[in-house]
């Protein structure tokens, strides 16, 4: 018994851990801070985004996206995190939530859509490192246009 309360606590422990992270991300996010943002992802991460290309293989690569679709709002990005879902198992681990995403982009357009995430994580020297990131939007079938206006 103690054996399997251990190992909860464990878990709960890296629950915490990576919620934190997640956190981290968002605020690096909403003040614009690309070298946070990049510091939690492993150097061979993969991508899935919203923009071409289909993935982004590494860090780097991932930069480039990043640094464009920061630069594209002006001033602050608001961020809302909802329905937010942890799986670990071990060195791995797995969230997906849904992403609200808003602010005022440089063409003066205002943006405010929900988008899908998932993560995928793994635990290295009993650190959290985000190894792959998935985004999305729900899309029309009968247009093949996305939704952005779709809400929770």
């Amino acid at each position: 018994m103690v054996e399997n309360s251990s190992r909860a606590d464990e878990f709960a422990s890296d629950e915490d851990r990576i919620r934190a992270l997640l956190d981290t991300r968002v605020e690096a996010l909403r003040v614009k801070n690309i070298d946070e943002v990049m510091s939690l992802n492993l150097s061979d991460i993969v991508v899935f985004d919203i923009p071409a290309p289909l993935q982004y293989l590494g860090n780097e690569a991932y930069r480039k996206s990043i640094v464009s679709w920061l630069e594209s709002y002006q001033g602050p990005i608001a961020f809302e995190t909802r329905d937010l879902n942890i799986t670990i198992g071990g060195d791995v681990g797995f969230a997906h939530h849904l992403f609200r995403v808003s602010g005022i982009l440089h063409s003066g357009i205002q943006t405010d859509h929900w988008v899908r995430l998932t993560y995928c994580f793994r635990k290295i020297n009993e650190e959290w490192w985000i190894a792959h990131e998935h985004i999305s939007l729900p899309i029309d079938l009968d247009t093949s246009k996305a939704i952005h206006d779709i809400q929770p």
